[in-house]
C-alpha cells in the first residue's frame, strides 16, 4: 500500500510513517514544518520506500500529484496546542478548515480513502463522561477564542462526512485523546512533555488552573496502531471513532506522578488560567473516551499504562540531552 501523510514530520505523523515503513508500505510525507520537525524523520530518510516534500497543502498541483500516487491519505496536518490556538486563532481556523477541504477535494477526484484526525476537543463542555461518538458537542461562546479549535475540527468532521454521504468519498474520522510519547514537544502547551522536561531539570512544574481537571493520556504507539487498524477496516468507512486511553488522572496528580517517576526535586506551582492563556479562558473538567466502538471495529484498545508512558517520555528527553540517537532508542524500546 502507498500512504500519503500530511503533517508527516510531526509527532504522530513520524511515528505513523515509521510503523508503515516497518511493515513494508510506501510512504510520502507532506509537511511545511510549521509545527513538525525534520529531526522527527531524519532516521527514515535512508529508506527507499519513503519520500518527503517540504511544502504546503495549498500547493494544489503538488497535492494533486501526491494524492494521485497514493492509495490512502492520512490527514494529520493541523494547528496544534492550546497555546498556539489562543495566540493565533485566525491561523488555527484557516489551517484546519482550508487544509481539510483541499485534501477532500483532491481525494474525491480519484475516490481515495481519507483518514482525517479530529480531536476530543470537539466534545467541548459536555459533562456526560465517558464521551461516546454520538454524544452532543457542547461548545462555548464564539467570544471565547479557546473554542475556535474545537469548532474548526467539528467543521472538518462535518465536511468529511458530507463528502462520504454526498460524493461517496470513503472517509474515516478519528477523534484523538491526548496522544503523548517520544518526539512530542512542549512548545505549544502539551502538558506531559512540559512536566517531564521541568522535572528532569529540577525546575518548577507548572500546573494551570486548579489542577483538578482530568485527562486520559494515550501512548503514541497505541494511537498509531489504532489509526492503522481503522484504515485496514472497511467497516470504519463513514464512521467517527474515538482513539484514546481510558486511564484517567487529574493534572495535579499527573504533576506529582511525573515528579515521583523522575525522582525530581521540582516544586509544583499553580498558575491561574487567566494568567497562563487569556482572560476568561474556559476548560473542560473531564475528558474520558469511550473506546467501545474502536474495539468493535478493530478488536483493539489502547493499553499502555501511564507510568510506562511517563518513563518513555523521560527516557527520550534524557537521551536527547546526552546526545544519543533518540529515534533509534525510542524505536528499540517499542519492540
Amino acid at each position: 500500500m502507498h500512504y500519503l501523510i500530511t503533517g508527516g514530520a510531526g509527532f504522530i505523523g513520524s511515528h505513523l510513517a515509521e510503523w508503515l515503513l516497518d511493515r513494508g508500505d510506501r510512504v510520502i510525507l507532506l509537511d511545511n514544518l510549521s509545527t513538525g520537525s525534520i529531526e522527527n524523520i531524519r532516521h527514515l530518510k535512508s529508506c527507499d520506500r519513503m519520500q518527503y516534500h517540504l511544502d504546503n497543502i495549498e500547493n494544489r498541483q503538488l497535492l494533486a500529484e501526491l494524492v494521485d500516487d497514493a492509495d490512502v491519505i492520512v490527514h494529520l496536518a493541523a494547528a496544534v496546542g492550546v497555546k498556539l490556538i489562543v495566540e493565533s486563532p485566525v491561523k488555527t481556523i484557516e489551517t484546519n478548515v482550508n487544509g481539510t477541504q483541499l485534501i477532500l477535494e483532491a481525494a474525491c477526484k480519484k475516490k481515495k480513502l481519507v483518514l482525517t484526525a479530529s480531536t476530543s476537543e470537539v466534545y467541548g463542555k459536555n459533562t456526560n463522561v465517558p464521551f461516546r461518538e454520538d454524544a452532543d458537542l457542547v461548545l462555548g461562546p464564539t467570544t471565547k477564542g479557546r473554542w475556535s479549535y474545537a469548532a474548526s475540527k467539528a467543521l472538518d468532521e462535518f465536511l468529511a462526512l458530507s463528502y462520504w454521504k454526498e460524493k461517496k468519498l470513503p472517509v474515516i474520522v478519528a477523534r484523538l485523546f491526548n496522544t503523548v510519547g517520544p518526539r512530542q514537544t512542549g512548545r505549544y502547551g502539551m502538558v506531559l512533555p512540559n512536566f517531564v522536561k521541568s522535572a528532569l531539570e529540577h525546575s518548577a512544574i507548572t500546573v494551570y488552573g486548579s489542577g483538578k481537571q482530568s485527562r486520559c493520556f494515550c501512548d503514541v504507539r497505541d494511537t498509531t496502531e489504532g489509526l492503522i487498524r481503522l484504515m485496514d477496516s472497511r467497516r470504519a468507512i463513514g464512521e467517527v471513532v474515538n482513539v484514546g486511553n481510558t486511564e484517567e488522572i487529574t493534572i495535579e496528580d499527573l504533576a506529582y506522578r511525573v515528579k515521583e517517576r523522575t525522582c525530581s526535586s521540582s516544586p509544583i506551582e499553580y498558575i491561574p488560567y487567566d494568567q497562563a492563556y487569556e482572560p476568561g479562558f474556559e476548560d473542560m473538567m473531564r475528558r474520558v473516551p469511550s473506546v467501545e466502538k474502536l474495539y468493535a471495529l478493530t478488536g483493539f484498545c489502547p493499553h499502555t499504562s501511564l507510568n510506562e508512558i511517563i518513563d518513555r517520555v523521560a527516557a527520550f528527553f534524557q537521551q536527547k540531552t546526552e546526545g544519543i540517537d533518540t529515534h533509534r532508542v525510542a524505536a528499540a524500546s517499542a519492540d
